[in-house]
């Protein structure tokens, strides 16, 4: 009967490679052939976890930072769309068409808007840079207003909201220049800039909702004139004041961030804000 070392030993013939010398490994037995077949498994190891690291540097970005991104680029679409139309006054069908869609995509990614726990996104200073009802050519959107251009020759300049979250204070600030209706002899008045101050308290209506409630207007002179004391412009009564007109108004907040708010008014209006 074979010994036990007969049956397990191996040939020598296995080893008889360039890359092996035999002078140097004496023995046949199988102790050493499992030492030899373990190296290269060790290294295989090691490539394949150096690629699995190198994999996971290259992941993704989380969801989080890629939403964020793609925001920011429909911000810069909708900025692009409103931009270079005065404020809306410019504004053809086709502008109108893509300022909207653009909004839309922006308050679609975003999701809703919820101030109910953060009405401090309200507060400040904001610019209006784009407004659908100006496409009528009225200050007054939809509703009845005064004409830009045609009886009164009006310009209009810039326009802010300025809100208070505390006192709960909403006023729209309009820059005008208004000239005579008619040459006035023997040389023509130069137009008069003002400031109008339509000043409103507002309240939350559920997550997004805003109602104003306006309470007086305030016209302050500017230029050459600027020293007048700002005079108050008397309200209509109540029972002379068109049902169009009730002194308030509703709109929904359908994106805010540091920077940049979107509204939808009751009038079916739409209105780009960057803070001022």
């Amino acid at each position: 009967m074979a010994s036990l070392s007969s049956l397990i030993e191996i040939p020598t013939s296995i080893f008889s490679s360039s890359s092996i010398n035999n002078s140097l490994y004496p023995q046949k037995g199988f102790p050493f052939l499992v030492k030899v077949n373990r190296l290269p498994q060790r290294k295989r190891s090691f490539v394949l976890k150096s690629a699995v690291d190198e994999v996971s540097v290259l992941d993704p970005p989380p969801p989080q930072n890629a939403k964020i991104e793609l925001i920011t680029s429909l911000k810069f679409k909708l900025l692009s769309a409103v931009s270079g139309v005065n404020k809306g006054l410019a504004a053809s069908e086709d502008d109108l068409r893509k300022a909207d869609a653009a909004a839309k995509e922006l308050e679609a990614v975003a999701g809703p808007v919820d101030l109910s726990t953060d009405l401090d996104k309200l507060q400040g200073r904001w610019k209006l840079i784009y407004s659908s009802a100006f496409s009528s050519r009225t200050l007054g959107g939809s509703r009845p207003g005064p004409p830009i251009g045609r009886l009164l020759p009006i310009t209009l300049g810039q326009v802010f909201q300025r809100i208070d979250v505390l006192s709960k204070d909403f006023d729209n600030i309009v820059d005008l220049e208004v000239g005579a209706p008619w040459p006035l002899p023997p040389l023509p008045l130069p137009p008069l800039q003002v400031t109008a101050t339509l000043a409103h308290k507002f309240e939350l209506l559920g997550a997004a909702k805003i109602k104003i409630t306006f309470e007086k207007t305030t016209v302050k002179t500017k230029g050459n004139l600027s020293q007048l004391p700002p005079l108050e412009v008397p309200q209509i009564p109540d029972a002379l004041r068109p049902p169009s007109n009730t002194g308030s108004g509703e709109f929904e907040v359908t994106f805010v961030d540091a920077d940049t708010r979107i509204t939808r008014g009751d009038r079916g209006e739409l209105r780009v804000f960057v803070i001022s």
